[in-house]
């Protein structure tokens, strides 16, 4: 492994660089492999490659042509897995156990868009006298996918196969955080489609600009921050293109006073710490209700302290991590020192110095009823501290769940279903779990309300975002 390459893919070509820059393994602090840092004449060659690709066929072929290149696609990934596990590790820190979720799940996302009853469908929207309107679906034309870093190869796969069982032809620009497994997946994938339909370009902000304001771009899907997302949208209005955003989600949890904690509480251990709160719908605030809140604290922090403990194998069955990155590790470290500093009760956790001789560790974190107008609270901390806060009136609950940057997930629980589900309809957010912790699936649409995104993935509807529909008339036949 030490002697991997990686490579620009432009029009099924290898390109490296004569600027290369490298991640640091999140574990150990060690320099990984360089990666190529693509340049202007490269980005202009992946455009115009995938326009040719997509105007000499691609973007005329079939819904059952395109899926069995999905299933292909999928047999790459699990006959490369052992590989592609290990260079996720490196780069991103992820336990076997995760990284290796990270590959599977992008084997049964292709499987699933590959299955024909998961393609959109020619729909007849009226039928009379009149004659009769059926809507098709036809694609858009080069997709630029701008992808983040917490699962690199999953969240990069739900945009590439969206985009390309729908006819396009995708230019995937990987997180400079985490390029390796991604960039070389795709290079692993030459030869399944035509040149130029999939491609990567590795990059930083500058290359993700260049996405957003190339007029030969139709569609741009990013997942980031709010403040990038809104200037993605700024930039993309300049030439009309199509957008999604997957931005930040600051997730509520409520937990009513009528649960099973013996099984609650493992739940939202789950839906707070694991990849270390690295997930897009991860728990960010839990809200238990008063009669219950003493115990449910004690017992929260006893299953976070035996499950979630800090592993320094890898190979150790543990769905816990270091942060990512250096500035997310330093972001959530100064978050953590902000609530000492504040006095905020810590109830486990609370380390930021010397956690581990190397690596962007910190040990999972919970504060007790810090307040509700707190940094912690109020903004989506992405990493291993959790504030529990107490309720009793539903909804003042609701209310303090229902946060601007709140719009992408929440939970609740609650051994009442009618009660659960009359709470989770009032949740502003664009998917609510009830009694389970957030785990996205690929047949639903996924996406965010108010600033927590634009738009959505997944499931039929997402490929929606992916194609324009085209009514086709036909008159009734005399």
């Amino acid at each position: 492994m030490d002697n991997l390459q990686f490579f620009n893919v432009i029009n099924d070509e290898l390109r490296s660089s004569t600027t290369t820059e490298r991640v640091t393994d999140p574990r150990t602090e060690e320099p990984l492999w360089p990666w190529p840092v693509a340049s202007t004449q490269d980005f202009e060659d992946a455009v115009a490659a995938a326009q040719h690709a997509f105007n000499s066929g691609w973007g005329r072929s079939t819904v059952s042509e395109r899926q069995e290149k999905l299933k292909q696609l999928a047999e790459v990934l699990r006959t490369h897995a052992d590989e592609l596990t290990t260079i996720l590790m490196r780069e991103s820190g992820k336990s076997r156990i995760l990284a290796g979720i990270d590959v599977a799940a992008s084997v049964d996302q292709c499987l699933y868009y590959a299955r024909p009853e998961s393609a959109l469908r020619d729909e007849v929207q009226s039928d009379d006298e009149r004659g009769k309107v059926v809507a098709t679906h036809i694609p858009l034309g080069v997709v630029a996918a701008i992808c983040p870093w917490n699962f690199p190869l999953i969240l990069a796969n739900m945009k590439v196969v969206s985009a390309l069982v729908t006819g396009n032809c995708v230019i995937v620009k990987p997180s400079p955080f985490t390029p390796y497994a991604v960039t070389k997946w795709i290079e692993l994938s030459r030869g399944i489609f035509p040149p130029g339909v999939l491609q990567v370009v590795n990059g930083g902000a500058d290359v993700g600009a260049a996405m957003t304001e190339h007029p030969g771009i139709a569609k741009i899907s990013f997942t980031g921050t709010i403040a990038t997302g809104k200037r993605v949208m700024a930039a993309c209005a300049r030439t009309l293109k199509k957008v999604t955003l997957e931005l930040a989600g600051n997730d509520a949890c409520v937990v009513c006073e009528d649960v099973d904690l013996d099984r609650v509480v493992p739940a939202v251990a789950s839906g707070g710490f694991f990849n270390a709160g690295q997930v897009c719908v991860a728990s960010k605030r839990i809200y238990v209700h008063e009669k219950i809140y003493d115990q449910f604290l004690a017992r929260l922090a006893r299953e976070v302290q035996d499950r979630y403990a800090i592993q320094d194998d890898p190979n150790a069955p543990s769905v816990f991590g270091p942060l990512d990155n250096r500035p997310q590790y330093e972001s959530v470290k100064r978050l953590i020192e902000d609530c000492k500093a504040k006095g905020y009760e810590v109830i486990t956790g609370g380390e930021t110095q010397g956690v581990r001789p190397k690596g962007f560790w910190l040990p999972p974190t919970i504060v007790a009823k810090p307040p509700e107008d707190s940094e912690l609270v109020q903004e989506e901390q992405f990493g291993p501290v959790l504030p529990v806060l107490t309720w009793s009136d539903e909804d003042d609950v609701i209310r303090r769940s229902n946060l601007a940057n709140a719009g992408l997930g929440a939970s609740v629980y609650s051994s009442d279903l009618e009660r659960a589900e009359r709470i989770a309809r009032r949740l502003e957010a664009g998917s609510v779990w009830i009694n389970q912790p957030e785990r996205p699936n690929y047949a639903a649409f996924f996406g965010g309300i108010k600033d927590s995104g634009f738009g959505g993935e997944m499931g039929r509807q997402g490929l929606l975002s992916y194609s324009y529909t085209k009514c086709l008339h036909f008159p009734k036949a005399a």
